[in-house]
């Protein structure tokens, strides 16, 4: 389980490096396999270049080397993207996860050829992600195949589309070696009866322990013991989503300690209802883990 990294923030609005420490210490201790850097949980179009700079060199020496780190590039420039991979230091990244073109909605050769300039320019491997509901355009099964085939540096896909029939089609006809990963918190658990690896997770960000825990069972075969986590877990996956990521998982773990619960506009917390559920389902969940 990879956990894509949230950035909290104070009430006057600058990065809480202290909160982050404890996060990143809380992942480390109880399962996470990896971190995921600037994807969209961390709120990464609201950070300035010089954030992001101070953050990535934090975060960075806060992991040490313990685990691998993903790092979000991706842009709807394919030049721009290809300029900032090559002028971006990669030397502690495992890879990279590079978002499909938003906003511009370019066809499927257009999304092959972007794909296909940041694999030629990239000296770590490459994860596509693919999240049409944010992007605004999907990247389909054949273009999905066609790269994996094509660019041995592209070595996953990140999907969440929610699509089925498409996630199944990839996982059946895909390269040995070319990785399915669930975009998605709520149905990991049946992609991986699929044929998935794993997931990216914002959920993971709080239960970290757990969610790992369902990963690995439903990776080993144990089904049962996975699925009693997986439907644990279901209410409060999608309360997360009801005001919008990171919204949801930041009320989440300002009610467990970890962080304030701070937004970047045009983000804003969650209502108080949706607050008050989640707190709510909390105490529940905390008597029976």
């Amino acid at each position: 389980m990879g956990v894509a990294l949230i950035t909290p923030f104070k009430k006057d609005g600058t990065i809480d490096y202290d909160a982050l420490r404890r996060l990143i210490e809380y992942q480390i201790q109880n399962g996470t396999d990896y971190f995921v850097v600037f994807g969209t949980t961390a709120e990464t179009p609201t950070l300035t270049e010089t954030e992001k700079k101070l953050l990535f060199d934090f975060i960075l020496a806060q992991i040490n080397g313990r685990k691998p780190v993903v790092l979000g590039l991706g842009g709807n420039c394919t030049q721009a993207v290809v300029e900032k991979i090559q002028s971006t230091d990669l030397s502690h990244v495992d890879a990279i996860l590079s978002v499909a073109p938003y906003y511009n909605k370019p066809s499927q050769e257009g999304l092959y050829q972007h794909y296909k300039k940041i694999a030629e320019n990239s000296k770590v491997p490459i994860i596509l992600y693919n999240v049409p509901g944010r992007t605004g355009v999907n990247i389909s099964a054949s273009t999905i195949l066609r790269l994996a085939n094509d660019f041995k540096n592209i070595i996953a896909v990140k999907e969440a589309s929610g699509n089925f029939a498409q996630i199944d089609e990839i996982i059946k006809n895909k390269p040995k070696d070319f990785m399915v990963i669930s975009g998605d918190d709520g149905i990991t658990f049946p992609l991986i009866t699929l044929g998935a690896v794993g997931v990216i997770s914002v959920i993971g960000n709080a239960f970290p322990k757990e969610f790992s825990r369902m990963v690995r069972l439903a990776l080993n075969g144990d089904y049962n013991g996975a699925r009693e986590i997986h439907y644990r877990f279901s209410e409060l996956i999608d309360l997360l989503f009801v005001d919008g990521n990171p919204a949801g998982v930041k009320s989440m773990l300002s009610v467990m300690g970890f962080i304030e619960n701070e937004l970047r506009l045009p983000l804003v917390p969650t209502t108080i209802n949706t607050f008050e559920k989640i707190r709510f389902v909390l105490n529940q969940l905390n008597t029976k883990l």
